[in-house]
C-alpha cells in the first residue's frame, strides 16, 4: 500500500514539474543532484535501476535521517532539507540481493541543497533612533539602517533594497527624508532642508550648565516679563522649562518624525519578494549655527567703537570664536568669546563697499566644531564727498548762432552712483570779462551743457572768457572754471596747391596701406583753429571705397593710400575727385568753389591672378553606404581673367573617389568604409590651362557617417572549463561600428540549455557558466547570439571542452589519446627514410676510404721513382 502511495506522489511531483517518470529513472552510478530546500515530504527525485538482479536498495552516508530509498530504487525525502553554505549530502547507494548481499555498488550520490527564497529580511534593530540638526544640507547621511537575509548571499534571495514606506507626520504629502536603497543611509531631502525645524528650546551661553536650577532661574527671569510673586516651583512657565531641560529625550515615545522603512529581498520590486519593516524615530535638534544674513552699516557712522553688529551661536556652548580675514585690506572687525561681532572703527564706502567675514567655531585645541560661516557686511553710502571738476577748455566762433552747444562741463562725485548723493546740479556764478554783455553763456542745471546765450562775439575785443560755475550734490558745493576761446570766423576756404595731380599707376596686387600720392591744400584762417584745419574727402571716382586719405596734422598734407584690396577686374581706373573742407562751418555768404577741389587718376596694372574658389574650405557629411557613383559635392571656382580652368585632387589615399576635371563634380567610384577611415581630407586644385597656369586650392573634409553594417564578433571561439573549479569562461566581442550601432552588446544562448547559462559582465563581455559537473570529459558547441545596441547580430558557435585539469590549469590528455599518434603508413614511411639515410651515409664513407687508398698508392709510387 505504501509503495502505491509513494508511486502516486511521484506522479504528482513529476507532473507538477513537467517531468515524466521515465525522465527520473537512470542506471545506478555516481551522480550529483540539485535538490531544492524545503521540498515537501516523500518527494521523489530519482529512481535507480541496477544491471544486476537486485531485490532491494540501500542508502547510507549523510542521510541525517531525512533521506531514504525504496525497495524499487526510488530516492525520496523523509524530512525537508535545509540550505546552508557549502552544505551537501554525500550518500552511498548499493543494490542488494534477497539475502542482503551487495550485488551492485556502492555508488557515490551527492545531493546539493539549492537555496529557495523562504527567509524574510531581518533588521539589526527593532527600532532605530537618530538626531539631525535643522538647516543641515540635503543628501548627507545622518543615520543608517541595516538588515540581513538568511538565504544564499550569492543569489537575489538575499539581495536587499531599502525604501521609506511612510513618514509621520507628513505635512504637504512631501517626504522630508530619503534613503539610499542599497546602503540604507537615511538623509534629508531638499524639501526637508528647507522646512525642517526643531522644537523651541533655551539657548545656553559659554559657562552656563544645561539644566542647572540656577541657570534656569536666570533664564526664567530673562524670558518671563513682567515678573510676579508666584514661587518658582508653582510658576507654570518655570516648571515647563525645567521639565523640558531636565528630561532625557526618549525618541521612542516622543519623536519629531517617525519613518516606516521596508527591506525587501530579490533586489526589490519582485512580485514574490519577501519583506520586513522597521520604525525609525528622528528628533530634529535646534541648529544655532545659522548665519544672521547680510548686515548693512552706514559709512562714517558716529558713535562709540567697538560698535555691536550681530551675534553668532555655535551648537557647542564651549566653542571659541575666531574671525578670519578674506582680503588683505584693513579689517576693522572683532568677535567676543560669546560670539558677538563688533566693528572697531568707522567704515568708508569709497574705500571698500562690502566686507566678507568668515567666522570659525573651534575647541581649545583649534579643531573646528562647525563649518566656517560667511557673513557679508554691506557699507551703506552717505553724502560725504565733494564734486570734482575736470579742466575745461572750449572754442566758439565769432558768428556762432545763439543756442548752439559750446561744450559740456565734466564733474564727478565719488559717492554711490545712481543715488542722490552723487546727483549734481550746475549754476553759472560769473563771467569774466562781462563784455559785450554779462551772461553771454548759459549752463543746463542737470547735465552741465554750456550754450551761447547772446550775439556779438568779437575776437578782437575778447579773445577768451573765463566762466565760474557752482556744482553741488545737495550737501557739498564746488566751484569749477571753464575757458572759452573765441576763434576767428571761417571766412576762408581751403585751396589746393594743384588743380590736378596727374595719373599714377599701381599694380592691382599692391598691399593694403600702400601710399599712392600726397596732396595738400592750405587755409588762410587763424592757424590752429577749426577754421583753418583741412579735411580731405574723396567725393567721386571710388564707388567701392577702396581708397582713403590720411591727414598729417603737423604739415596739413593728405596721404592717399589703398584701404582695401584692389581688383583690376572690378575697377581698373579711378578718376578721383578730392574736396578739401573745414570742420567749422563757413560764414554766411562764403561757399566752397573749384579751388577747394582737385583731381587725380589712379590706373591699375593688370596682373595674372590665380583662380578663386567660392569657398576655401568645405565640410561634407556622407553616409558610408552611399551608392557608388553618387555626386558628393561640386567644386566651383572662376578665373579673374576669364581663362579656362580645370580641377584635380590630392589626398584620396584609398582610391574611393573621382573628380571630373571639367565640371568639378566629386563622385564615389568605390564603396566607402567608415571602419577603415572616419574622415577623408582632400585638396581640390583649380588650375589655368593657359598662360602661367596658376593654381588655387580648396580643402575638403568628408566625414563618413556610420551605418550599422557590422555585427558583433567573438574575439575567441573556443575555450575550456576545468571541472575542479568550474570557473566561467569570459566571452568578449567587438563591433567596428560606432555609437549607436556598437556596444553595449546583448549576449544570449539561442535555446534554453540545461548545461550552460550566460551572464553579462559589461557592455562588451559576458560569462559562460557551466551549471552542472559532467560525469566525464566532453566537448560541447554552444550557440551564442550577440546583438549590438541597435539589435543587429547573428548566432556564433563557441566550442567548449570540459575536462579534468592539471595543476597548471590545462586539460589533461592521456598518452594514448594524443591526436598526433602515427598510423601504420606513417610508421613505415619514417622507417624507410631512416634506412635510406643510413645506406647513403655508408656509401659516402666507403667512397672516401677508397679515395684515400688511391692517394696513398700514388704517393708511394712517386717515392720509389725518386729513389
Amino acid at each position: 500500500m505504501r509503495g502505491a502511495h509513494l508511486l502516486h506522489l511521484t506522479l504528482l511531483v513529476s507532473i507538477a514539474h513537467g517531468i515524466g517518470l521515465e525522465d527520473k529513472k537512470g542506471p545506478l552510478g555516481n551522480l550529483v543532484l540539485d535538490v531544492p530546500e524545503a521540498l515537501f515530504l516523500n518527494a521523489f527525485f530519482v529512481q535507480f535501476t541496477s544491471t544486476e538482479e537486485a531485490e532491494t536498495y540501500h542508502v547510507s552516508g549523510e542521510t541525517e535521517g531525512k533521506i531514504s530509498i525504496s525497495s524499487d530504487g526510488w530516492l525520496f525525502l523523509e524530512q525537508p532539507l535545509e540550505w546552508s553554505h557549502d552544505k551537501n549530502h554525500h550518500l552511498d547507494i548499493e543494490a542488494w540481493s534477497a539475502d542482503g548481499e551487495t550485488v551492485d555498488g556502492p555508488y557515490s550520490v551527492v545531493l546539493q541543497v539549492v537555496d529557495v527564497n523562504n527567509n524574510h529580511p531581518v533588521f539589526s534593530e527593532s527600532q532605530y533612533s537618530g538626531h539631525v540638526r535643522e538647516h543641515s544640507p540635503a543628501g548627507v547621511p545622518f543615520l543608517q539602517v541595516s538588515a540581513t537575509d538568511a538565504d544564499d548571499p550569492n543569489t537575489l534571495n538575499a539581495q536587499l533594497r531599502f525604501s521609506i514606506v511612510n513618514q509621520i507626520p507628513n505635512p504637504g504629502n512631501g517626504f522630508y527624508f530619503g534613503i539610499d536603497p542599497d546602503s540604507g543611509d537615511i538623509f534629508i531631502t531638499e524639501e526637508g532642508a528647507e522646512f525642517l525645524r526643531a522644537r523651541p528650546s533655551v539657548t545656553y551661553s559659554r559657562g552656563e550648565v544645561r539644566g542647572s536650577p540656577d541657570v534656569l532661574k536666570k533664564k526664567f527671569e530673562d524670558y518671563c516679563i513682567p515678573r510676579n510673586n508666584i514661587p518658582l516651583e508653582n510658576n507654570p512657565f518655570y516648571t515647563c522649562i525645567e521639565r523640558a531641560e531636565r528630561r532625557e529625550v526618549n525618541l521612542l515615545q516622543d519623536p519629531d518624525y517617525a519613518l516606516v522603512v521596508r527591506a525587501e529581498d530579490l533586489g526589490g520590486g519582485a512580485p514574490n519578494a519577501l519583506s520586513s519593516t522597521t520604525r525609525v524615530n528622528i528628533a530634529i535638534v535646534q541648529n544655532l549655527w545659522v548665519s544672521p544674513g547680510s548686515i548693512t552699516i552706514r559709512e562714517n557712522l558716529e558713535g562709540e567703537y567697538p560698535m555691536y553688529l550681530t551675534t553668532v551661536h555655535a551648537n557647542d556652548p564651549t566653542a571659541l570664536y575666531k574671525l578670519v580675514q578674506k582680503e588683505r585690506l584693513s579689517f576693522p572687525f572683532t568677535i567676543s568669546v560669546d560670539g558677538k561681532i563688533y566693528v572697531t572703527a568707522p567704515l568708508d564706502r569709497e574705500e571698500k563697499e562690502m566686507y566678507t567675514l568668515v567666522v570659525l567655531a573651534e575647541d581649545e585645541q583649534g579643531v573646528e566644531l562647525e563649518k566656517p560661516m560667511e557673513i557679508h557686511v554691506q557699507v551703506d553710502d552717505v553724502n560725504d564727498n565733494r564734486p570734482v571738476c575736470d579742466e575745461a577748455v572750449f572754442e566758439v566762433q565769432e558768428n556762432e548762432p545763439i543756442g548752439n552747444q559750446i561744450g559740456v562741463l565734466r564733474a564727478y562725485d565719488s559717492d554711490k552712483e545712481g543715488t542722490l548723493n552723487s546727483f549734481l546740479g550746475y549754476t553759472l556764478l560769473r563771467q569774466k570779462p562781462t563784455k559785450p554783455f554779462d551772461r553771454m553763456f548759459t549752463i543746463d542745471q542737470a547735465n552741465g551743457e554750456i550754450k551761447l546765450a547772446n550775439k556779438n562775439l568779437q575776437r578782437k575785443e575778447v579773445s577768451q572768457y573765463e566762466l565760474t560755475f557752482n556744482v553741488t550734490d545737495g550737501v557739498y558745493t564746488t566751484e569749477c572754471k571753464a575757458i572759452i576761446k573765441v576763434i576767428d570766423i571761417n571766412n576762408e576756404i581751403p585751396v589746393f596747391e594743384k588743380k590736378e595731380y596727374g595719373t599714377h599707376s599701381v599694380p592691382e596686387l599692391a598691399e593694403v596701406g600702400t601710399t599712392l600720392l600726397t596732396i595738400k591744400a592750405t587755409d588762410a584762417d587763424d592757424p590752429g583753429t577749426g577754421s583753418s584745419r583741412v579735411e580731405y574727402h574723396i567725393t567721386a571716382g571710388d564707388q567701392h571705397n577702396l581708397l582713403a586719405i590720411e591727414v598729417d596734422e603737423n604739415t596739413g598734407e593728405g596721404r592717399v593710400y589703398i584701404a582695401r584690396p584692389l581688383d583690376y577686374e572690378l575697377q581698373s581706373i579711378f578718376s578721383l575727385q578730392i574736396d578739401a573742407r573745414n570742420p567749422e562751418p563757413l560764414i554766411e555768404g562764403v561757399e566752397y568753389n573749384e579751388n577747394a577741389t582737385t583731381f587725380v587718376v589712379i590706373q591699375l596694372l593688370d596682373v595674372d591672378e590665380p583662380p578663386v574658389f567660392e569657398v576655401e574650405t568645405l565640410n561634407v557629411n556622407v553616409p558610408e553606404n552611399i551608392t557608388v557613383g553618387t555626386v558628393i559635392m561640386t567644386a566651383e571656382a572662376k578665373d579673374p581673367e576669364g581663362k579656362t580652368i580645370k580641377f584635380k585632387m590630392e589626398g584620396d589615399e584609398h582610391n574611393w573617389l573621382e573628380l571630373d576635371a571639367d565640371s568639378g563634380e566629386l563622385k564615389t567610384k568605390a564603396a566607402l568604409d567608415r571602419e577603415t577611415v572616419e574622415q577623408i581630407s582632400l585638396i581640390i586644385i583649380a588650375y589655368e590651362t593657359e598662360g602661367d597656369k596658376q593654381e588655387a586650392e580648396m580643402l575638403v573634409d568628408i566625414q563618413l557617417l556610420d551605418v550599422n553594417d557590422n555585427h558583433p564578433k567573438l574575439q575567441k571561439t573556443q575555450g575550456f572549463i576545468c571541472v575542479q573549479d568550474m570557473t566561467p569562461l569570459t566571452l568578449t566581442a567587438v563591433d567596428k561600428d560606432a555609437d549607436p550601432y556598437g556596444e553595449p552588446f546583448t549576449f544570449s544562448i539561442n535555446r534554453k540549455s540545461p548545461n550552460f547559462e550566460i551572464k553579462p559582465i559589461d557592455g562588451t563581455s559576458a560569462q559562460l557558466i557551466l551549471k552542472k559537473k559532467p560525469s566525464s570529459d566532453l566537448n560541447a558547441t554552444v550557440p551564442i547570439n550577440i546583438k549590438d545596441n541597435a539589435g543587429m547580430g547573428i548566432t556564433q558557435k563557441f566550442d567548449v571542452r570540459i575536462c579534468n585539469c592539471t595543476k597548471l590549469g590545462y586539460c589533461y590528455i592521456e598518452p594514448g589519446a594524443h591526436s598526433w599518434k602515427l598510423g601504420m603508413s606513417g610508421t613505415i614511411g619514417i622507417l624507410a627514410g631512416t634506412f635510406g639515410f643510413i645506406i647513403l651515409f655508408l656509401i659516402i664513407v666507403i667512397y672516401r676510404i677508397k679515395k684515400k687508398d688511391q692517394q696513398r698508392s700514388a704517393t708511394s709510387g712517386e717515392a720509389k721513382a725518386m729513389l
